[in-house]
C-alpha cells in the first residue's frame, strides 16, 4: 500500500481530526463507534497515525456524536425522498455514503481542489450514482456548479456540512445560507455544525485544531442569525453536541444556552419553505 504525507493549506488540514475519530474513536467510546470502514485506511494512505489527535478525547467524542447526527438526519431523510440528491459541503475523507446508500440516492462529495485530488486517490468514487466535485463556498456560483436544482419546484434536496461552517468567513455564511434559501426546492434540508460566536479568534486554544493554521471565524450570536439571511429560511432542529459527554456538559449547555442565547456547540437543521 503506498501512502503519502500530502501538504495541506490551514483548514483543509484540520480533516486529519475527524478522520482520526471515526477511526479508532470507538477504542475510547464503544457505544458511540460509527464503524466507518474506510477511516483506518484513509489515515494511514496519509502516513498519520491518529495518535496526536486521539488526545483530544472531547473532539473525538464530538466527532462522533456529530456523524451519528448527520448520519441519523440523512437516513431519516431519505426514508421520506428515497431518490434524493444529497450533498456533503467539505466533505474532506469523510464517507457517509456507507452509511446511508438506499440503492437510489444519488450523493455528491466536494471540496476545495486540493482535498479532492486526495480523495480521489485515496477515496474513490463509489458507484455511478457517487459524484465527486470541486467545490469553494466563497464563489457564488457553488449552488449551479454542483448541479443542484434550477427551480424551487423540484424534488427537495438535502445538504451537508461538517466540520466547516466555523472556519468560514461571516459573509461567506451568509451568502451560502441566502443562495440556500432562494435557490432550494421546498422542503430541502440544509444541515450544519457550528460552535458559538465566544470562539472566534480563539483556534489556538482548541486541543486539536492549534496544531493546524486554521482558525474559527463564524459562529452565531443568536438564533435569530441562521435564518437572517433568506425569509424563506426556518429553524427545524438544534442539537446539542456534547450533552452526553459527561455530567458537566450535560449540566452546562443549558445554562450556557440561557445565558448566551445560543448553545456553545450544535447540530443546526435548516428547512427551506415555500
Amino acid at each position: 500500500m503506498s501512502t503519502e504525507t500530502p501538504t495541506l493549506s490551514a483548514v483543509p488540514s484540520t480533516l486529519r481530526i475527524p478522520l482520526a475519530a471515526r477511526a479508532y474513536g470507538g477504542t475510547l467510546f464503544p457505544h458511540m463507534a460509527v464503524d466507518d470502514r474506510n477511516a483506518a485506511h484513509a489515515l494511514a494512505r496519509m502516513c498519520d497515525d491518529g495518535q496526536q489527535w486521539l488526545c483530544d478525547r472531547q473532539s473525538v467524542y464530538g466527532t462522533l456524536a456529530r456523524t451519528q447526527r448527520f448520519r441519523d438526519q440523512a437516513r431519516e431523510f431519505l426514508t421520506r425522498h428515497p431518490d434524493a440528491h444529497v450533498v456533503n459541503l467539505g466533505c474532506g475523507l469523510s464517507d457517509y455514503l456507507q452509511w446511508i446508500d438506499n440503492g437510489q440516492m444519488c450523493m455528491t462529495d466536494a471540496d476545495l481542489p486540493e482535498v479532492m485530488a486526495i480523495r480521489r486517490k485515496i477515496l474513490p468514487k463509489s458507484n455511478e450514482r457517487h459524484a465527486l466535485a470541486e467545490l469553494d463556498l466563497a464563489s457564488t456560483d457553488w449552488w449551479d456548479r454542483l448541479g443542484l436544482p434550477a427551480s424551487r419546484d423540484a424534488d427537495p434536496v438535502l445538504l451537508m456540512s461538517e466540520g466547516v461552517f466555523m472556519y468560514l468567513e461571516p459573509t461567506t455564511v451568509n451568502t451560502v445560507l441566502a443562495t440556500f434559501g432562494e435557490r432550494a426546492p421546498t422542503g430541502s434540508i440544509f444541515t450544519f455544525d457550528v460552535m458559538c460566536w465566544l470562539v472566534i479568534g480563539r483556534a489556538k486554544h482548541h486541543t486539536s485544531v492549534k496544531h493546524t493554521a486554521a482558525e474559527f471565524n463564524w459562529g452565531p450570536r443568536k438564533l435569530a442569525d441562521l435564518t437572517a439571511p433568506h425569509s424563506r429560511l426556518s429553524l427545524q432542529s438544534e442539537a446539542q453536541v456534547m450533552g452526553s459527554y459527561n455530567l458537566f456538559y450535560k449540566l452546562l449547555q443549558p445554562t450556557f444556552k440561557i445565558l448566551t442565547g445560543v448553545p456553545f456547540y450544535a447540530v443546526y437543521t435548516l428547512v427551506a419553505g415555500m
